[in-house]
This record gives C-alpha cells, sequence and structure tokens, in this order.
C-alpha cells in the first residue's frame, strides 16, 4: 500500500522545496475552502449557540486525524497541532456565522434566517 509520505520527492535546493510546497498548496486551500464552508452549514443547522463548541466531537477527530496519519506515514504528533488549531479557526468561524445568521433573522417565530428565501 502506498503512503503519502512516499509521495515526498527529494529536493536539492529550497527553490525546490518551496515549489513542491506551492504546488500542495494550491490543492490543499480549495479543500480547506471547502471544509471551512460547511462551517456555515453547521452553523444554520446547529439550534443552540452552545452547540458550536463540540468538545467529543473535537476529539473523535483528533483521534481519526492521528489515525490516518500514522497510517500515511507521518508525525500524528504534528497533525494533531495543526487540527486543532484548525478546528479553534473554524469554531471561532461558526460561532460568527451563528450569529451573523439569526441577527438578520425577522424576529421571532420567524423560522427563516438572514440570506435564505422562502
Amino acid at each position: 500500500m502506498s503512503k503519502a509520505i512516499d509521495l515526498v520527492q527529494r529536493c536539492t535546493t529550497m527553490e525546490d522545496v518551496r515549489r513542491q510546497v506551492n504546488a500542495l498548496d494550491d490543492v490543499l486551500v480549495p479543500l480547506l475552502v471547502t471544509r471551512i464552508g460547511y462551517m456555515t452549514q453547521a452553523a444554520r443547522i446547529k439550534g443552540d449557540v452552545n452547540q458550536v463548541r463540540d468538545e467529543a466531537r473535537i476529539e473523535a477527530i483528533v483521534q481519526r486525524v492521528r489515525e490516518r496519519t500514522e497510517q500515511e506515514g507521518g508525525q500524528p504528533d504534528v497533525m494533531e497541532a495543526v487540527y486543532r488549531q484548525l478546528m479553534e479557526a473554524c469554531i471561532a468561524y461558526e460561532h460568527r456565522e451563528f450569529v451573523r445568521l439569526r441577527a438578520g433573522s425577522r424576529g421571532p417565530g420567524s423560522d427563516q434566517l438572514a440570506g435564505e428565501q422562502a
């Protein structure tokens, strides 16, 4: 079975390293934009601001990511740190979205959120 770590090419200059990292960023950024887009969906779906932060879900994601990282030949501690930072940023964004979506509601009893059409 091929591992992601096996895809790392040998570089002889920092220019080579930077070119490879830039190419990976070109793949990662659209994926992260999509992932973060789901935080808007979560903010729309969750009924209570206290649901935005879900410690059990955070730990489940960390465990899953650590296992996947190990399978790919990576460094689980590094990936956990990256994901914890990503999740904190996503939680902050989702919280802002939760508030924003409800700020434009039509008032008590309205089941339509700002930006949604009937």
